[in-house]
C-alpha cells in the first residue's frame, strides 16, 4: 500500500495501526492490522511484526495532520499498573465485554515516556511543543474504534506510568491503576524463571527514576535479588501514589489480590470506572470467563488463580530470605522518606 493510502486509512479506521514511532528519523511505522489481531495481541510491540506484515514508514508531520482528521474518535481510557499484577488479565476480561477495543502495550507509548525523561534537557531531540504535539497525535490515533467500539482501553507498559499525568490531563480520560502489596509483589517478581533477567533489565531505568524522587540509593550491583524486586515495586508504586494523589477522581486503584478474591465485584468496579454497562448478567459471565484459566500473556498456557497461588506459596518457601531482605530494604527507606512510608501504609 502507498504512503497516501496508509495515511487515508489511518484517518478512518484502526485497520491501519501506528506500530512504531522513531524520534530520530521523525517517522512512524504504520501497518495493516485487524480487529481480531488487536484481541489476540498481548503486546503491540515488534512481536506483532512478521514476514507477511504490510505497511510502511510515514513522515511524522503527515501522520499528525492525519490524526487531527480522525473520524468519530471513541473515549480513550487507560490501565496503568506496577508490573506483573494481572493487568493483562483485566484487559482480556474487558475484551469479553464485546464493546471495548483493546490496545495492549503500544510501543509508541514507551517512546514517548523515554522522550519525557529528557524533555527540557540539552539531549532532548524534542521541544516541549513538539512533544505535546506527538502525544496529542498518538492519543487521537489510539482513540479510533470499530463500529461496535464504545471505548478504547489502552493497557500501558508498567514503566510508562510516568506519562499518566499528561494522559489524564486530557478531557474525559479515566484509568485504573493495578498493584498489590509489597510482599506479594516481591514474591511475584521472584517467581518466574526469567525473573533475574527481567529485574536486571528494567533495574537501571527504575533506580534512576527512584533516585530522582528520593536522592542517592544503594547501587544496583549491591542489591540482592529480593532488594532489587523491592526497588522495582517501589519505583512503580511511588509513580502510582503520585498519579492517584493528583487525579483522585479519575483513577480507580485496584489491588490484584483483592480482585482475585471477588472477581465479580472487581469487574463491576472496573466496568463502572470506564463507563461500561455492568449488568449482573455481564458481570457473572466475566467472572466465569475461560480467560481466567489461561496465562493472559500467552493464552495457549493454562494458568488460573489456584495455580498462581500455588506458585506464590512455593516462591515464599524457596525465597523466604530474599523476600525478607526486600521488605527490610523498604522498611529502612520508609524510616527516612515519608513518600515510601505512605506507599507501604
Amino acid at each position: 500500500m502507498t504512503a497516501a493510502g496508509l495515511l487515508a486509512r489511518l484517518t478512518a479506521t484502526p485497520d491501519v495501526y501506528p506500530q512504531k514511532l522513531e524520534v530520530v528519523r521523525d517517522a512512524l511505522l504504520a501497518i495493516e492490522f485487524t480487529q481480531a489481531a488487536y484481541r489476540d495481541a498481548s503486546f503491540l510491540d515488534d512481536r506483532i511484526l512478521g514476514p507477511a506484515t504490510r505497511g510502511g514508514w510515514l513522515p511524522i508531520d503527515r501522520v499528525l495532520e492525519a490524526a487531527r482528521q480522525v473520524e468519530n474518535p471513541r473515549p480513550l481510557h487507560f490501565i496503568f499498573h506496577t508490573g506483573h499484577v494481572g493487568s493483562t488479565l483485566i484487559s482480556r476480561l474487558l475484551d469479553e465485554a464485546d464493546d471495548v477495543l483493546p490496545l495492549r502495550e503500544p510501543l509508541p507509548l514507551r517512546t514517548l515516556a523515554e522522550a519525557l525523561d529528557v524533555l527540557h534537557r540539552p539531549e532532548s531531540l524534542l521541544s516541549p511543543e513538539r512533544f505535546n504535539a506527538l502525544l496529542a497525535g498518538m492519543t487521537r490515533l489510539w482513540s479510533r474504534g470499530y463500529t461496535a467500539s464504545k471505548c478504547v482501553i489502552l493497557k500501558a507498559t508498567s514503566s510508562t506510568g510516568r506519562l499518566a499525568p499528561a494522559l489524564l490531563a486530557q478531557p474525559g480520560v479515566r484509568a485504573i491503576y493495578v498493584n498489590q502489596c509489597a510482599e506479594s509483589a516481591i514474591a511475584t517478581l521472584l517467581a518466574g524463571a526469567n525473573s533475574p533477567l527481567d529485574l536486571r533489565g528494567h533495574g537501571p531505568g527504575r533506580i534512576q527514576r527512584l533516585c530522582a524522587r528520593l536522592g542517592p540509593l544503594t547501587p544496583l550491583y549491591e542489591l540482592t535479588p529480593g532488594e532489587m524486586a523491592a526497588m522495582s515495586w517501589l519505583a512503580e508504586s511511588l509513580c502510582q501514589h503520585e498519579v492517584v494523589t493528583q487525579f483522585p477522581a479519575q483513577v480507580l486503584q485496584v489491588d490484584f489480590d483483592e480482585f482475585l478474591g471477588n472477581i465479580a465485584d472487581g469487574m463491576r468496579r472496573v466496568l463502572g470506572q470506564f463507563g461500561l454497562a455492568a449488568a449482573e448478567e455481564t458481570v457473572s459471565r466475566l467472572a466465569g470467563s475461560p480467560v481466567l484459566m489461561r496465562y493472559s500473556k500467552a493464552p495457549e498456557h493454562p494458568y488460573g488463580p489456584a495455580l498462581r497461588q500455588q506458585v506464590l506459596e512455593q516462591t515464599r518457601r524457596e525465597h523466604r530470605v530474599e523476600i525478607g531482605r526486600g521488605r527490610d530494604w523498604l522498611d529502612r527507606l520508609a524510616q527516612t522518606h515519608e513518600a515510601v512510608a505512605a506507599v507501604l501504609s
